[in-house]
């Protein structure tokens, strides 16, 4: 790739660091969308000892990759994000993607695909860790930061998510005692 359009790529790939998300950190500080997706495949490498039959390194990639649209939008908090905001991030996700050397955008273009449709069990499995890692993000945070709302989204956010797999059914119902427990102690 030629090095003004990697550093251009790079440039725009940064803002994940500068766009923040409705969560907050343990020590106070407003999480960004990096932060996010980093955590994310972090998870993805732990869990795979769980996963054996799936291919890993895609799911990674998944989650490396899945808010990189948010560079340009910013991120919009699940409860607040309507289908328009969804087709908006879509569209400038592709244009954007559309400037990628070839090999590149087929291969984003593809996971993409795969990741919309929901259907293989690597995509099933970014996705359940999407939404788990913002319920363990969640409960990282002081509670003075959660809406409301989020009271019960604790224990139904991903839920539907989890559903294919015995292991992130254990992993949910453990996240739902520590959130629990965090309610308890207020």
């Amino acid at each position: 790739m030629d090095p003004k359009h990697f550093l251009s790529i790079m440039e725009k790939a940064e803002k994940l660091k500068c766009n923040t998300r409705h969560s907050w950190t343990s020590n106070g500080r407003q999480e960004s969308v990096a932060d996010h997706s980093w955590r994310l495949a972090f998870m993805a490498l732990m869990v795979r000892d769980e996963f054996t039959e799936l291919d890993m390194d895609k799911v990674i990639r998944m989650c490396l990759i899945h808010d990189l649209g948010e560079a340009i939008t910013g991120d919009i908090p699940t409860f607040d994000k309507t289908k328009q905001d969804e087709v908006l991030e879509d569209e400038v996700l592709h244009d954007w993607i559309a400037t990628f050397p070839e090999t590149y955008k087929q291969e984003f273009v593809t996971l993409f695909e795969e990741m919309n449709a929901l259907e293989t069990g690597e995509a099933k499995l970014y996705k359940a860790l999407d939404n788990l890692e913002a319920v363990i993000q969640h409960n990282s945070a002081d509670l003075s930061t959660w809406l409301p709302l989020e009271y019960e989204l604790q224990f139904t956010y991903g839920k539907d998510k989890v559903a294919f797999s015995e292991y992130l059914k254990r992993l949910a119902a453990e996240i739902d005692c520590q959130t629990r427990k965090k309610i308890d102690s207020k």
